[in-house]
């Protein structure tokens, strides 16, 4: 049964990253490059407060989405794609991350056009914005059954299923590095989730916020410190990166195939990019424009894939600490022999900057990096089940998923995953294509979004959306009688 769940896992898994990246690149001509024209307001977006009762703040929404985009796949999945696509595939990795994060602007965007508000008694907070993939599909397509069917997909998967993934890895990693019998940190992950879910998503956003800024920049200054002991060999190492990416490489020129296949498919995994799991995090975030919050979403997906990943790869690199496969049983190059490619790899590395410590590092960094992102998925699920309960008070409903999540959490540290990883493969693609697939049919909306954007902001104002003059049918949270009071008070915003 594992086999063959993992055939159809494979068929559906397969062409997706191509998709996106073709879909990143048909975004970015329509928007003119606006990842690399705005970066400014970006980093401006960041710093905006939220002063209305409700909502996150730009950053709060940066960091819940980052929880899932920087964990695991950026440590294990970066080596697998040196593994079978060498150096080079780093390369696409950073081409493809710059290309096709106009996906995550254009989910982001969305996500944020058809948000609703929620008055729930797990939210802490009366009038807490709330979207995703079930919202936009519903109200931008006009799709409710699909969105529904989105929204039953996302609830079991982000609340039953998905949690195996980053629990099966935590406890390996700890198994690995500390001899601990998996039932240990079962025991311990299951404990802190549930403390953290049973406070609300208000607690959920404080750990996240206070966490995943601390675990991002202590793993970015450890992996410097790698590279800067290997100084001399970074240029060496950027020189065979670019050569395999091309193929003129001697030893590796054979696979720049792969080396373009893996990268892109590395970039898309690692950052969930078109996947529609940040879009949830994307719609908490209280702001002014719709466009505002798709500029702060493309700015994650940079943290990710051109910080995150490429300061792991490039550790890997000039440390001499991977392996490249020739595709048929054998390698050409096997630097570190019987080294199956994974956080292990990272581990050498590290050790080469603090012998002895690599080990334990990395299985404390998967450990963090998994427990924030079980909390982002716990949200998605929760936001999810808000959707499906339609403003209906569901408290049964949401013990259900809270004991289902912690039931998981801890099944998934003590027994063997790759059931889990089969079934939840398959959930977590169809998501996936049928987002991509919305995100198609909803592209004149996002680029009428975007135009709207741009016109302001070339006007002097800080943008204001309006979904009425825009004629956008659906956005029930922006067609208010008046600019909430935190936004008009700002210089520049157009009151007409």
């Amino acid at each position: 049964m594992t086999e063959i769940l993992s055939t159809i896992s494979d068929a559906i898994w397969a062409p997706m990253a191509y998709v996106v990246l073709g879909l990143g690149i048909a975004y970015t001509i329509a928007t003119r490059g606006v990842q690399f024209r705005r970066i400014p307001d970006m980093i401006r977006q960041l710093c905006e407060t939220n002063e209305e009762e409700g909502g996150l703040s730009s950053f709060q929404a940066l960091v819940l989405a980052l929880a899932s985009r920087v964990g695991v796949g950026s440590i294990a999945g970066v080596a697998t794609a040196i593994a079978a696509g060498g150096p080079g595939a780093l390369f696409w990795m950073a081409v493809t991350g710059i290309v096709g994060c106009t996906v995550g602007y254009a989910e982001a965007t969305l996500a944020q056009t058809f948000k609703r508000q929620v008055d729930d008694e797990d939210r802490k907070k009366a009038d807490e914005d709330i979207g995703g993939m079930p919202y936009y599909i519903k109200h931008g397509l006009r799709l409710p059954l699909v969105g529904a069917v989105v929204a039953v997909i996302g609830l079991v998967g982000y609340g039953f299923v998905f949690p195996g993934f980053q629990v099966s890895t935590i406890a390996s990693s700890a198994q690995m590095a500390f001899a601990l019998p998996k039932w240990v940190p079962a025991i311990l992950v299951t404990g802190l989730i549930a403390a953290v879910i049973f406070g609300g998503t208000t607690r959920i956003v404080k750990v996240t916020q206070t966490l995943v800024p601390v675990l991002a920049i202590g793993y970015l200054l450890l992996a410097l410190g790698v590279i800067f002991a290997n100084v001399d060999r970074v240029p060496d190492a950027v020189l065979l990166i670019v050569r395999s990416a091309f193929g003129v490489e001697p030893v590796l020129g054979g696979i720049v195939g792969a080396a373009v296949a893996w990268g892109v498919r590395r970039a898309v995994f690692a950052s969930a990019n078109g996947l529609g799991e940040a879009t949830f995090a994307a719609a908490a975030a209280r702001t002014s424009h719709p466009g505002k919050q798709g500029l702060v979403q493309t700015f994650s997906i940079y943290i990710d894939v051109l910080l995150i990943c490429m300061a792991t790869g490039l550790m890997m690199v000039v440390s001499g600490k991977f392996n490249v496969s020739d595709g048929s049983g054998g390698f050409l190059v096997n630097n570190l022999p019987g080294s199956e490619a994974g956080p292990n790899w990272v581990q050498a590395a590290i050790d080469t900057l603090v012998p002895g410590w690599g080990a334990g590092f990395v299985a404390v960094a998967v450990l963090l990096f998994g427990f924030t992102c079980l909390l982002l998925y716990y949200y998605v699920a929760h936001s999810n089940l808000l959707f499906l309960l339609d403003g209906r008070r569901g408290p049964r409903a949401q013990l259900v998923l809270k004991l289902g999540t912690l039931a998981i959490v801890f099944i998934g540290s003590v027994v063997n995953a790759k059931l889990i990883w089969a079934v939840g493969d398959i959930g977590l693609g169809l998501l996936a294509w049928i987002n991509l697939a919305c995100l198609a049919l909803l592209f004149p909306l996002v680029s009428k979004i975007w135009r709207d954007f741009e016109r302001q902001r070339k006007q002097g104002l800080d943008p204001v959306f309006d979904p009425k003059a825009l004629n956008i049918r659906g956005a029930d949270f922006w067609e208010r009688d008046e600019i909430p009071a935190a936004e008009r008070e700002k210089p520049g915003v157009d009151r007409r």
